[in-house]
C-alpha cells in the first residue's frame, strides 16, 4: 500500500474517531492542553515543510507538498474541541475564553484557508500553492497574534 494510502486511511480513522467524541471531556484541563499542543506540533510541521518549498528553501517536489497539505487540512479540524471551559491555560491567552466568538471565527478562517491550500496544492500548481499558502499563513498570524501567548 502506497505511503499516502496508509495517510489517508489512518487520518480518516482519526477523524471518525474524534468525531464520536468531538466534545468528550477531558478527564484533566492539563490532557487538553497537551492534546491541543501536540496537534499543533504535528501541523506546524508539516506546514512548516510546505513553507520551505514555497520560501525557495527546499526543492519543490509536488507528492511531498500534496501529502504534507494533505496533513495540514486534516488536523486543521482537530484542536478546537480542546479549548473547551476549564480548560485554560498552556500557550493560549484568556481572550481565547473572554472573546470566543472571534476565536472561534479566527478558526474557521484558518480551516477554509487550509483547505484552499490543500486543493492547490493537490493541483500541483506551484504558483497556486504560493498565494494559497500565503493566505492560510496570514490565517495562522491573525490567530497567533490574538490568542497565542508570546
Amino acid at each position: 500500500m502506497k505511503l499516502h494510502h496508509i495517510l489517508l486511511a489512518t487520518t480518516a480513522t482519526v477523524v471518525a474517531l474524534s468525531a464520536g467524541s468531538a466534545f468528550a471531556q477531558f478527564q484533566k484541563p492539563e490532557d487538553a492542553i497537551k492534546y491541543r499542543q501536540s496537534v499543533f506540533t504535528v501541523l506546524g510541521n508539516s506546514f512548516g515543510k510546505i513553507a520551505a518549498v514555497v520560501k525557495g528553501e527546499a526543492p519543490y517536489n509536488k507528492d511531498e507538498v500534496a501529502k504534507n497539505a494533505a496533513v495540514v487540512a486534516t488536523l486543521s479540524s482537530l484542536p478546537w474541541q480542546a479549548f473547551g471551559s476549564g480548560t485554560e491555560g498552556g500557550k493560549a491567552q484568556p481572550e481565547v475564553w473572554s472573546d470566543s466568538a472571534k476565536f472561534k471565527s479566527n478558526a474557521e478562517k484558518m480551516q477554509l484557508a487550509v483547505a484552499s491550500l490543500n486543493t492547490a496544492a493537490q493541483s500541483g500548481d506551484l504558483d497556486n500553492i504560493k498565494k494559497a499558502f500565503g493566505a492560510a499563513g496570514q490565517t495562522c498570524k491573525t490567530c497567533h497574534d490574538d490568542f497565542k501567548k508570546k
